[in-house]
């Protein structure tokens, strides 16, 4: 069954891939359409998460958000499939780094960098981050249940040179590299809602209680490693700007979830200044703490 819905999408993929990109947004516009106004994908979920947020916005600005983030929802995921064949020149063209000395910098100190972003504008074509570094770049994913597409993923993200690691491997793969003295970059999408366990940290994301990942502060400290933020702006349709801000040199520096409290207010700072592009389909906002 897996091999079957490979077989059957792939083309479909492919086909995407290879349009030139005035044609690909207007296949984006008509996915649109569908999305949202058809099918209706999500839109409670989406609706619910940007009412908690901003609870005082008028109901036209909610429904305004909502729509212009559908719109970049289809083009972020079109240009997924868009980097199966974009070449290396075009895609550093759309995705351009403002300050690649700040990477020179952090190199210069030859201590590896955990770089934290959230799932903002688009993470998806950060892998020609790799271009900019001399450092090994990893980045942390979640592995898919069906290997065909998991493959193709690894194989997407993995063209510039960026080797993707599951979040089981990376513990394991950032201590060995670090044993053997191998310096890397590993990039953590960090703004999601975790497992909920026992221990697990509550912190503030938008002005509400929630569990937070901890795994990158938490390997910061423990090895002597440096944070990096990823910040993430859409230009215009198609042509996304990032820069390097560095959190912490030295992380042991920091009280316990000090450095992933920095993390979340630098991603809620970009919500706030243009909220369409956050990917409002998650249920970040899920979990309540129980009061014993």
């Amino acid at each position: 069954m897996q091999l079957l819905a490979y077989i059957l999408i792939y083309p479909i993929l492919w086909l995407v891939s290879i349009l030139p990109f005035k044609l690909l947004y207007l296949v984006s516009d008509g996915v649109y359409v569908l999305l949202y106004y058809i099918i209706g994908y999500r839109k409670k979920v989406v609706y619910s998460n940007l009412k908690l947020v901003f609870p005082d916005k008028p109901e036209k600005e909610l429904a305004l958000i909502q729509k212009k983030f559908y719109q970049h929802l289809c083009d972020m995921f079109l240009e997924m499939a868009k980097t199966m064949t974009i070449s290396e020149s075009e895609l550093k063209k759309r995705f351009v780094l403002l300050n690649p000395e700040e990477f020179q910098r952090l190199e210069l100190q030859n201590k590896s960098v955990l770089l934290m972003y959230g799932h903002y504008a688009s993470w998806e074509w950060s892998v020609v981050l790799q271009n900019y570094i001399n450092f090994k770049g990893f980045g942390v994913y979640k592995k898919l249940a069906n290997k065909y597409f998991d493959k193709l993923v690894r194989d997407i993200r993995s063209k510039f040179s960026t080797q993707l690691i599951s979040t089981k491997e990376t513990i394991s793969i950032i201590n060995h590299n670090e044993a053997e003295g191998k310096k890397s970059i590993t990039a953590f999408l960090s703004d999601q809602s975790p497992r909920l366990t026992k221990d697990v940290y509550w912190g503030t994301f938008m002005d509400i209680e929630t569990p937070c990942f901890t795994g990158a502060e938490r390997l910061a400290k423990k090895l002597d490693l440096t944070i990096a933020y990823l910040k993430v702006n859409k230009v215009k349709r198609g042509y996304y700007e990032a820069e390097i801000k560095t959190l912490a040199e030295k992380s042991n520096d920091y009280k316990d979830y000090e450095l992933t409290d920095l993390f979340l207010r630098e991603v809620e700072k970009q919500i706030y200044d243009a909220p369409e592009y956050y990917f409002w389909t998650h249920k970040r906002w899920k979990h309540k703490r129980k009061i014993v």
